[in-house]
């Protein structure tokens, strides 16, 4: 099957400059009102952010929005559903635990500038707030260099541009070709503890050189670095996915964290670097405890045209 880049939504890699992530609860009160109003947010989104390119032509908006396992089973109990859209299931490791929270609803929207992003958000909620609650609103943005919060390079072997669609769109699900999964995971830091560490510890911990990002050698890393264990090594082949990790932080209140987003046609790759990352105890959780995890399925345009015109 191959797969047509024009009827996807925005799932490679641009992280942007500012973001916003929303995840939301359907109210569960009247199935045939919140239906109507998903298919006219369906119907309608596309038009929000067509327009708001056209204002702001320089404001380089990305968004991309989908709906939770119990979502789609609430919504559309008589359609076809994704293959591998379920609800996620905690990873228990022996030190720490990926847990998985509830999540109908998830928007990833991400922009130049935070006024771009706040206008196609405020627009987009006009129609979603009638018929939702949030479970969470988290703003993020670029941080210096494009570092991660916690210092380094993020997203070095991410797969780029027109290639990074190749790890995103779904090719093997006719019915919903063209959409993809994306997991969603809310990360907090112990920066304090973090800083205690020298450079040359926190670059055995992460695996790679902290001023130029190049990798360690693997005799200096430790067994349990981040880009040693995050990775899913299947067959012996490197399985790879499109990461958007964005920064977030409310420093008054001393919470900072991660935000950890990643876009794939196949779920089990990203469940398989979890279960690594938890069942392993990766360094970077001695410094990083998840606080989110959910599991969306992100259709396509063509999905939303149908979602639209009520034929699920």
């Amino acid at each position: 099957m191959t797969v047509d880049i024009k009827k996807a939504q925005d799932v490679y890699k641009d992280a942007g400059e500012s973001v916003i992530f929303a995840t939301l609860l359907l109210n569960h009160k009247n199935q045939a009102d919140e239906k109507d109003a998903i298919a006219e947010f369906s119907d309608l989104s596309n038009s929000i952010i067509n327009s708001m390119r056209i204002r702001d032509p320089e404001a380089q908006a990305h968004i991309a929005w989908g709906f939770g396992a119990d979502a789609w089973d609430y919504l559309f109990p008589d359609a076809p559903k994704p293959k591998q859209l379920s609800t996620f299931q905690e990873i228990k490791g022996p030190k720490y635990t990926a847990v998985s929270t509830p999540g109908d609803i998830f928007i990833h929207v991400r922009a130049k500038n935070m006024a771009v992003c706040y206008e196609l958000m405020d627009q987009f909620m006009g129609i979603l707030r009638p018929i939702t609650s949030v479970e969470d609103e988290t703003h993020g943005f670029r941080y210096l260099e494009g570092r991660s919060i916690v210092g380094f390079i993020d997203g070095t072997e991410n797969p780029a541009g027109v290639e990074s669609m190749d790890y995103t769109l779904i090719d093997d699900d006719e019915e919903f070709a063209n959409g993809s999964y994306a997991f969603a995971q809310k990360y907090i830091h112990n920066m304090d503890a973090w800083k205690s560490l020298s450079t040359d510890e926190q670059e055995k911990s992460i695996g790679r050189h902290k001023f130029s990002d190049r990798e360690l050698a693997d005799d200096e890393k430790l067994p349990n670095a981040h880009n040693v264990i995050s990775k899913d090594m299947k067959d012996g082949i490197e399985h790879k996915i499109v990461r958007m990790n964005v920064p977030f932080s409310d420093p008054v209140k001393d919470i900072t964290g991660t935000y950890f987003i990643a876009y794939t046609k196949d779920f089990s790759i990203t469940n398989r670097m979890l279960e690594n990352m938890f069942t392993k105890s990766d360094r970077l959780l001695d410094f990083s405890t998840a606080v989110s995890g959910t599991l969306f399925f992100i259709p396509s345009k063509t999905t939303l045209e149908k979602i639209a015109e009520g034929e699920y």
